[in-house]
């Protein structure tokens, strides 16, 4: 009898730990969405326009990105004379990037495509987690960045980084495909600043594969619910 009360009180011990744990990722993620705006600014943005300067290997050019929330995204460099396009929309993606050998636009393989449609959200895999279909779970602190791990529906984990000072987004890492190879994809997001709408954002960003290649970003503009062509998101023909 008194291991059965022992059992139960470890369970229940175990429940309750696990309670304050969800807890927490919904304490933390709260506080995230009131440092950068709130939910009721956020569910104000339909579409993003953003102009940057990208910078890679000693080169640089200019980059665009063009987002109807939730159903398409369309990013495009261009370095060196070479002109490089990704679009993803809620059915899938496609690319042309003549660095990869990609001189026509193509279909993204499904794994590439599960890897990147979270870029379909303005706010991120965190806001509104549970409709997406995502799982957020609290594993603790790096420095003064709380840990999150989110998984997607997809199962694709991403470890995201929560300043715990301002509560911004300030890193997300991420096992993807480079080159044909396994490597770690870091996201490092720096220069926050309060846009339109009264919603803050990172006007610099670092993309780092493996420490093998880098990609330097830094705003220039933005602009909430300009209208934009969803014929921009469609495949051309080759």
């Amino acid at each position: 009898m008194k291991l059965v009360k022992i059992g139960i009180a470890f369970l229940l011990a175990v429940a309750c730990f696990s309670g304050v744990h969800a807890q927490t990722a919904d304490e933390i993620i709260n506080k995230y969405i009131d440092a950068i705006g709130g939910k009721d600014k956020l569910d104000q943005v339909k579409t993003v326009y953003i102009e940057s300067t990208s910078q890679a290997m000693g080169n640089e050019g200019p980059m665009t990105s063009s987002l109807v929330n939730g159903k398409g995204f369309r990013m495009d460099t261009e370095m060196n004379g070479q002109k490089i396009t990704q679009v993803l929309t809620d059915n899938g993606g496609w690319q042309v990037n003549p660095y990869m050998g990609a001189v026509a636009p193509q279909a993204l393989p499904d794994e590439a495509y599960k890897q990147s449609k979270g870029q379909l959200y303005f706010a991120g895999p965190l806001y509104n987690y549970a409709a997406k279909g995502n799982k957020v779970e609290f594993v603790g602190k790096d420095g003064n960045a709380f840990k999150l791990k989110v998984t997607s529906v997809d199962s694709v984990e991403t470890m995201t980084y929560i300043d715990a000072t301002t509560y911004y987004l300030t890193k997300i890492s991420r096992s993807v495909e480079f080159m044909g190879q396994a490597t770690d994809l870091t996201i490092t997001y720096s220069d926050f600043k309060k846009a339109d709408l009264g919603i803050v954002m990172p006007y610099s960003s670092e993309i780092n594969y493996g420490g093998q290649f880098s990609i330097t970003n830094t705003v220039k503009k933005i602009e909430f619910n300009k209208t934009i062509d969803p014929s921009i998101f469609v495949m051309p023909k080759s």
